[in-house]
């Protein structure tokens, strides 16, 4: 399998991998084992993870869950590539994370991904931009955030619906691509349903079987995302980077953005140049 992994930073306990990977439908891929719990952000396309505690469809925004002695299978049926930031930790220091979370009862994880959600778009696009600018300091409550974040939502999480096919994640992976290249894109459910040859009912289904959200969700999460780390990377004007991100109006940018990471876009670009 190519893969490439560069440790961005490390600490007592825990440490940060940059992994890219450049694997497509004609390359194999080989069983592999974790090693300690890891949490792995997709910040980059999508493959299949097939481990003995089920399998998913990862796509960026998705989290990507190992325990220690888990048999795994990486594979790229439906696209070329994809990029993580995997953060490896000890079992003492997941212990330790989650004495301080209501209602945890166990640190191994019950599934095997946790799919894009509001709760992780400043805990992502934190760390996404910390890796790019260097910022080694920031990842240590990067990884405490995360991983309470992972094990509260985990206690929390309802029971899981019938697995989707095999054509389906094709069809739903390519479509996941497509709003990846360019989120602003304005793309009906019907539009996106037709260019699978799927009805719209049916995309709706699969399109939340296989990603774990909505597409309506999925595409907020993502100009989100977007719209954060350029809040963190330039000094452009806040309405230009709505603007781009996809927002037609910068007061509902206002409003999604403080909901989902609790500050103002000024805010969170201030605090991260504190």
């Amino acid at each position: 399998m190519p893969i490439t992994a560069r440790r961005v930073a490390s600490g007592s306990g825990w440490y940060v991998l940059d992994v890219i990977c450049t694997a497509g439908p004609h390359d194999r891929g080989e069983e592999e084992q974790h090693e300690r719990p890891s949490i792995s952000a997709v910040t980059a396309g999508t493959f299949q993870y097939r481990s003995s505690a089920g399998s998913a469809v990862m796509a960026p925004g998705s989290l990507l869950l190992g325990n220690p002695g888990q048999c795994y299978r990486c594979g790229h049926e439906h696209g070329r590539g994809d990029r993580c930031l995997s953060f490896q930790m000890t079992p003492a220091f997941v212990e330790q994370v989650a004495a301080g979370v209501k209602g945890v009862r166990r640190t191994t994880f019950a599934a095997p991904r946790l799919p894009p959600a509001d709760a992780m778009v400043p805990i992502l696009a934190a760390a996404e931009a910390a890796r790019d600018a260097g910022e080694k300091e920031a990842f240590e409550e990067l990884t405490v955030a995360l991983a309470g974040t992972v094990l509260g939502a985990l206690a929390e999480a309802p029971s899981t619906g019938p697995a989707p096919s095999l054509r389906d994640e094709r069809r739903i992976s390519r479509i996941v691509r497509r709003i990846e290249a360019d989120p602003s894109e304005r793309v009906s459910l019907v539009a996106l349903a037709r260019a699978e040859g799927m009805s719209p009912f049916h995309f709706l289904r699969c399109f939340r079987a296989v990603t774990g959200t909505t597409p309506y969700r999925f595409v907020l999460l993502r100009r989100l995302h977007r719209a954060a780390l350029r809040l963190r990377r330039s000094d452009e004007a806040i309405a230009a980077i709505a603007l781009e991100a996809g927002f037609n109006d910068l007061s509902t940018f206002n409003h999604r953005f403080r909901r989902a990471t609790g500050l103002t876009p000024r805010a969170w670009r201030r605090r991260a140049r504190v």
